[in-house]
């Protein structure tokens, strides 16, 4: 007859296992607190790195609008308008709601007083026909629709963005602002084979990007002003993104090529607009975003020494990227490619301070796609990539001069990313408070 099992080592083992997480949670906990109690003025300046204090507010009142030269968030939520409404006090009347909103969300309150109701920038017009009972009530909505109410500010922060169809569209000036369009604000040009972009993700009247350390932070700013525009403008597009919370990395398993410590004197430089326009963009700057779907099933079977010739540096996943030595040259200094095509980062750095980079991943699950390059494959496969953001003075010297080399001799990376949506944005300075966002374009003459 078999002896019974003694239990007790077993049950010892397991105790001191649970005594040893419930102490790594102990020490976690109070690093994460000692984290949170760090000023922001003392706080870590790379653009990487664990999330900030939730607790803490953004300012949105100042000389330049938030999320440009702001240390990046981790959740990023960027939506694309077409205007409906043809008054220009209509326009006006809905960018004083929106700054008035977003001054109120950065704060870490809802988006109008919760006594106040909705007012939304253009009352629509009641329902007509129908039975009373199948009317819908027409009364004052609900102030904010709720979701975050309780949560703190997460360093929440919303930039806004004027397109091109705000100023001319179709031939006709709508809104009399054609004369104030800036010079800077081109019609963004072809970039060839890897431009295939979708005119339904391309584009828009005006532009929010919303940044935050909580997604549904983020996603409840978006909501509330796409309410409160209801009459006036309605959703193109969008699109959300997200950065790794350790690490800086991108989908293709290298650097993110954002190894800057903050905004430097030269990109400062490059980054806001003086008196070389219009006035009313001084102290503003241009936004470019690209949605770039990368082939990520075709670059997974590359073997590894083609990724790191394309990129231009090594990819050692238990060292920091740019760290790696070889004979006292940086890793990108000892990668040739085969067919002396230039790698691209040799492409891209020479130009990184005409622009500053706030790039984000997007993962949108998966669609069939065909591929542009050998092997031709086709099937369901990733929708996923970059969603690029980059702020500069003028896109003309920025990103359409990088981009126009990337797309003529960066051939070897070219074939696993496609551009498929984006669109070119200015950027108005930031606002003091009893101003709009934009008001110089609307009121200065």
């Amino acid at each position: 007859m078999n002896k019974p099992r003694n239990h007790q080592p077993r049950l010892i083992r397991w105790m001191l296992l649970f005594l040893a997480i419930g102490l790594m949670g102990l020490a976690e906990s109070g690093s994460i607190a000692a984290a949170q109690s760090t000023s922001s003025k003392d706080a870590p300046t790379s653009n990487w790195g664990k999330p900030q204090d939730p607790n803490q507010a953004e300012p949105f009142w100042g000389e330049h609008q938030g999320g440009i030269a702001t240390k990046p968030q981790h959740f990023m939520y960027f939506a694309a308008f077409d205007l409906t409404a043809n008054s220009r006090e209509d326009v006006i009347k809905l960018l004083k709601a929106w700054t008035a909103a977003a001054a109120r969300m950065s704060e870490g309150e809802t988006a109008q007083p919760l006594e106040s109701g909705l007012k939304l920038a253009v009352t629509p017009a009641a329902p007509k026909g129908g039975d009373a009972d199948e009317t819908p009530d027409t009364g004052p909505r609900a102030a904010d629709t709720g979701e975050v109410l309780g949560m703190p500010p997460s360093r929440l922060t919303i930039t806004f963005g004027f397109g091109a169809g705000l100023f001319l569209i179709d031939g006709k000036d709508r809104f009399g602002l054609a004369a104030r369009r800036p010079e800077a604000l081109v019609d963004m040009p072809n970039f060839g084979s890897i431009d295939q972009m979708v005119k339904e993700h391309t584009g828009g009247d005006l532009a929010i990007q919303v940044c935050a350390e909580d997604p549904q932070v983020a996603f409840h700013a978006v909501r509330q002003l796409a309410r409160i525009a209801e009459g006036v403008a309605q959703i193109r597009w969008v699109q959300t993104g997200y950065r790794p919370i350790a690490g800086d990395r991108h989908l293709l398993g290298f650097s993110a090529e954002e190894k800057t410590p903050g905004m430097n004197a030269p990109q400062a430089q490059a980054i806001w607009a003086g008196k070389e326009g219009q006035d009313w963009m001084r102290g503003g700057s241009y936004v470019v975003v690209r949605r770039i779907r990368f082939a990520l099933e075709h670059w997974d079977q590359m073997p590894q020494a083609y990724q790191e010739s394309a990129v231009g540096e090594m990819k050692h996943p238990s060292k920091p990227v740019g760290q790696v030595q070889t004979n006292g040259k940086s890793s990108s200094d000892n990668v040739v490619t085969e067919d002396n095509t230039p790698p691209h980062l040799a492409i891209v750095i020479p130009g990184r301070d005409a622009m500053l980079r706030r790039s984000y991943s997007y993962n949108d699950g998966v669609n069939f796609t065909t591929e542009r390059w050998p092997p031709w494959r086709q099937g369901l496969e990733y929708d996923a990539g970059m969603f690029f953001v980059c702020f500069q003075r003028d896109p003309r010297t920025g990103f359409i001069a990088v981009f126009r080399e990337l797309a003529s001799h960066d051939s070897r990376l070219n074939q696993f990313w496609t551009h498929v949506g984006g669109g070119l944005f200015a950027v108005p300075p930031g606002a003091k408070q009893g101003e709009y966002i934009g008001q110089g374009l609307f009121e200065s003459h």
